[in-house]
């Protein structure tokens, strides 16, 4: 399903894939950090000045019109249905939501194109041990500017936005191959 290449197939009834390992055409680079440090803005402007990268959109448990990044906004009950399908990539639950990776990004990867997606800091090994090559895009911002950008874009209340700040010293797991480290605390311009 979803052009995946040999040996690489959606496990049914969970996230991920039957095997990893292998090398594809394409890389895979995932952007992670903190809630509001901008990793969408900055994986915009990126797909922005080089349109040979492809921005993989994800599939979240909130409306649509919660705004913010591009994303197709599912039920809980639809989530599961395409999670027990095999349709995800990867997926993982974070702020009492559900994300997945829509699996036809392995045709994409399979075609020779680098994917850029919005990724969670903790299925990062898995990204890693499944996709070949793989890079991780670690942006940074001081506390105060991830505060003073949750609060711009107006999706959480103080208590949520109090509890993703509490998450932003999270570290990257140990042993990463590839990471790059940017830091995003002024204009997007200067990053």
């Amino acid at each position: 399903p979803g052009g995946a290449r040999a040996g690489l197939r959606p496990r049914g009834g969970r996230c991920g894939l039957d095997a990893g390992g292998g090398r594809t055409a394409g890389a895979l680079v995932g952007g992670v950090g903190p809630s509001g440090v901008g990793k969408d803005s900055v994986m915009q402007a990126l797909v922005a000045a080089r349109p040979d990268l492809r921005l993989v959109q994800r599939v979240i448990t909130r409306p649509e019109t919660a705004g913010g990044e591009a994303f197709e906004g599912v039920s809980e009950a639809e989530f599961a249905r395409r999670r027990a399908a095999g349709d995800f990539a990867l997926c993982w639950p974070a702020h009492g939501l559900h994300y997945g990776v829509p699996a036809t990004m392995m045709g994409w990867l399979a075609a020779g194109q680098t994917c850029l997606v919005n990724l969670s800091r903790a299925v990062l090994a898995e990204a890693e041990r499944l996709f070949d090559p793989f890079l991780a895009l670690h942006l940074t911002a001081p506390a105060a500017v991830l505060a003073e950008r949750l609060s711009a874009r107006g999706r959480e209340d103080a208590d949520a936005i109090a509890a993703r700040l509490a998450r932003a010293d999270t570290s990257l797991p140990q042993g990463l191959s590839r990471v790059i480290e940017v830091a995003n605390d002024g204009p997007l311009e200067a990053t």
